[in-house]
């Protein structure tokens, strides 16, 4: 999932998060990024860029079909995990984010396993991927 994300900013950018979901069968994921100390959202990338990189004319392909080959190498991944816990009888997570310093090479992992989304009917996987996009935006 890191891997494919970085690649996705040409490995330039400071964090990367993902968000990953699976509950009552239903897999969604989303990703964002720290860029030059901006929290942007992967379709808007190119806000990110400073002035060095304006010089060196540098700027992000955000097309909508990358960002679906993204999304859906995550999906793919999330559903290798659920194999592997099945395999291993082991519980799947219901949420997972992630956080990913690349000058550091550190990863952190937060897993929730209690339904968060499923048993609120104001709440979707997406609120609250947009949800945690906010709370790091205002945090940052």
């Amino acid at each position: 999932m890191v891997s494919i994300c970085l690649e996705y900013v040409f490995e330039r950018a400071n964090k990367i998060y993902i968000y990953c979901s699976y509950e009552e069968g239903l897999i969604s994921s989303d990703f964002f990024y720290n860029i030059n100390g901006k929290i942007v959202e992967r379709h808007k990338l190119n806000d990110a860029i400073n002035d060095v990189e304006n010089i060196e004319n540098f700027s992000y392909v955000t097309s909508v079909d990358r960002q679906k080959a993204v999304v859906k190498i995550i999906n793919d991944n999330i559903k290798e995990m659920i194999k592997l816990c099945n395999k291993y009888n082991r519980e799947m997570p219901t949420e997972i984010k992630l956080i990913y310093d690349v000058q550091g090479n550190k990863l952190i992992a937060n897993y929730q396993y209690d339904l968060v989304h499923t048993n609120n009917p104001n709440q979707t996987a997406n609120s609250i991927a947009r949800s945690w996009f906010e709370e790091i935006k205002n945090n940052n």
